[in-house]
This record gives C-alpha cells, structure tokens and sequence, in this order.
C-alpha cells in the first residue's frame, strides 16, 4: 500500500493510497474509519479522485461519523 495523496481538514484525516489497482481512500476521525474503493481503471487519475472529496461529500462523512459514535455509544451502554 503506496500512500499518494492527503488532504487537509481540521476534524479529520483523509488519505488516499493506491493498492492491487485500486484507489483507497481512508477517513479518520477518533477511533472510527471509512474507507471507499476505486478500480484505477474506473477513474481517469487521481486528480479526479481528489476532485471526488469535494465540501459536500467530506461534510457526509463528518455526518456517518456522528451515526458510527452514536451507534458505538448506544452498544457500549448495553454493557454498562
């Protein structure tokens, strides 16, 4: 896994790698992850992948995240 790419922002880390043919792109936010999988053969390059990411598509990532936090909280008050 070949890192190509990483993008700023101020809550999150994004980071785009390249491995067997494909695209990967990995958003980081405390101790949750997404990734999302792009053949390199079903997108022109990665300028075209970065150009993906744009405001509206991180800011629904931010918003999974909350769902993914609010999901592992509700799990974790089972247990308590």
């Amino acid at each position: 896994m070949r890192i190509v790419a990483e993008i700023p922002h101020p809550h999150m880390k994004i980071t785009i790698m390249i491995w067997n043919e494909k695209y990967m792109i990995k958003m980081e936010c405390g101790q949750f992850e997404q990734y999302y999988k792009i053949r390199k053969e079903d997108i022109g390059s990665l300028d075209e992948v970065i150009k993906m990411i744009d405001e509206e598509f991180q800011q629904k990532v931010l918003d999974q995240f909350k769902v993914m936090s609010q999901n592992f909280l509700n799990a974790w008050k089972k247990l308590v």
